[in-house]
């Protein structure tokens, strides 16, 4: 039996990047999966028809985790596809780069928005829908938290205020059985950090070299710690942060 068979996941932000990666992770391992997109119907329509064409159980459903009632629906429609919840992943997250005299008001609510008010929506409402077995809540930081890159302040910050919020809420709902873990990936390469720019450039190639193991990661080097979050097999972890990032600090 796979290590997630009858479970029920919720990713947010899983049309792409490790979000894409995990949402096929999980279901690869027997969970069936709501892959959650913001506006990339398109994108979150092809990891679930890569996921049922191997066998496994996905539904898109689209909801900005900025808005309550967005979130809401997301987990009614998780809810009314396969009945309960066991695993939530706030992937969902954004972010630009700017230095201290670039940084605007919009930019700033535009990350918070979603890094953190969305990480706290979301987990507000699967709390309501874990059952009495509790629940799984792994959440996607940063390593930029530990290197403090200059022109990432608002980011950082966002990334920081997710390594506190999970070892808060670690003990707020560790009696109801709900464990809640980070995993702070270094840069990995995604469609965004293509977009952005970064694939090729000075950041990359300062990355690589502060690198232990050489590289940059790719999302099939984030899911396995997702799905080890996610399983009975770290079924004695909460309040932990993974930093998956090939050894850079």
């Amino acid at each position: 039996m796979s290590k997630l068979t009858g479970k029920v996941a919720v990713v947010t932000g899983a049309s792409k990047g490790i979000g894409a990666g995990i949402a096929k992770g999980l279901a690869a391992e027997g969970a069936s999966v709501v892959v959650n997109y913001a506006s990339s119907r398109e994108g979150a329509d092809k990891v679930v028809a890569e996921i049922i064409a191997k066998g496994g159980k996905a539904i898109a459903v689209q909801g900005d985790v900025s808005k309550t009632g967005d979130v809401k629906r997301v987990f009614a429609e998780a809810a009314k596809a396969y009945g309960k919840l066991d695993v939530l992943v706030n992937n969902a997250g954004v972010y630009a780069f700017a230095p201290l005299d670039a940084i605007t008001e919009d930019e700033f609510h535009r990350q918070f928005n979603t890094n953190v008010l969305g990480l706290i929506l979301a987990t507000q409402e699967a709390e309501k829908h874990f059952g009495p077995e509790g629940g799984s809540v792994i959440n996607i930081g940063s390593a930029v938290t530990d290197l403090n890159i200059p022109q990432t302040a608002v980011y950082t910050a966002t990334k920081g205020a997710v390594t506190s919020i999970t070892q808060v809420l670690s003990k707020e709902l560790g009696p109801k059985k709900i464990r809640v873990n980070s995993i702070n990936p270094g840069m990995v390469e995604t469609e965004g950090v293509h977009a952005a720019g970064f694939i090729g450039g000075e950041l990359e190639s300062q990355t690589v070299a502060q690198t232990p193991l050489g590289r940059i990661g790719q999302p099939g080097d984030i899911t396995p710690v997702a799905v080890f979050l996610a399983s009975a097999d770290s079924g004695w972890l909460t309040g932990e942060v993974l930093v998956a990032s090939g050894g850079v600090r």
